[in-house]
């Protein structure tokens, strides 16, 4: 009779149910825990990109510049200001016009105007003057370019002559100065040359003349009268 032998049971068939838990916490606290991706430090673009995918607009750069000037300031160190240049205005005092002096004169009285602005302009003060013939726009209107010349000009220099009273463009630039100016400012400046005291025009009656019968002609009169009057615009 053949010996019966035992059949080999499988080792985890042959373990106890207490075994088979023992195993299991063994392998459960022996195992290793997976590293954890590193935290990567947040970055402005990535927020950009964040906010960009909820619908929101990115932060702008001018916050951060703000926020961080403001924190510059409550620490108590000053913030970086850019330098401010300041604009030198030259529509003010003598350089609001384009002339100093506007020499009103006849034709027959060119010449002695021509003198009296070349001594003007040759002067230290370097005075800039309007003479007609020579700074009037060619083809313009008589009304208009004299009107122009008188509102351009700070002081006018009328130059009374026998033909200047007969001139009526010269009575008219006369009656324009006294109107824009009608009080003795000292902008209107007469200058009697070759007449008497009689025949100086009524309407001027209330202001003091230069006497053209002078050594100069009363050009240093003029020069003198003109800078000080630029004077009291500065």
């Amino acid at each position: 009779m053949a010996s019966s032998s035992s059949i080999p049971t499988s080792s985890t068939q042959s373990k106890k149910p207490r075994d088979k838990i023992a195993d299991w916490f063994r392998q459960t606290l022996l195992k290793k825990p997976k590293k954890m991706p590193a935290t990567r430090e947040s970055h402005p673009s990535d927020d950009s990109q964040k906010a960009t995918q909820d619908g929101l607009p990115p932060p702008s750069r001018s916050s951060t510049r703000s926020h961080s000037s403001t924190s510059n300031c409550s620490s108590g160190t000053s913030p970086t200001l850019q330098p401010t240049h300041m604009a030198t205005s030259c529509s003010s005092g003598r350089w609001s016009k384009d002339y100093d002096v506007c020499v009103c004169h006849s034709e027959e009285d060119l010449e002695a105007a021509q003198e009296l602005v070349s001594y003007l302009e040759g002067s230290k003060a370097s005075l800039r003057c309007f003479l007609q013939l020579r700074d009037a726009t060619p083809g313009g209107a008589i009304v208009s370019e004299l009107c122009q010349a008188l509102s351009s000009s700070h002081c006018r220099v009328l130059l009374i002559t026998p033909g200047f009273l007969r001139d009526p463009w010269c009575k008219y630039q006369m009656l324009q100065a006294l109107t824009e100016a009608p009080g003795a400012e000292g902008c209107t400046i007469p200058l009697l040359s070759g007449l008497t005291r009689a025949a100086y025009p009524p309407e001027l009656r209330f202001m003091y003349y230069v006497d053209g019968r002078g050594r100069d002609g009363g050009f240093y009169q003029v020069k003198e009268a003109v800078i000080r009057y630029l004077e009291t615009l500065s």
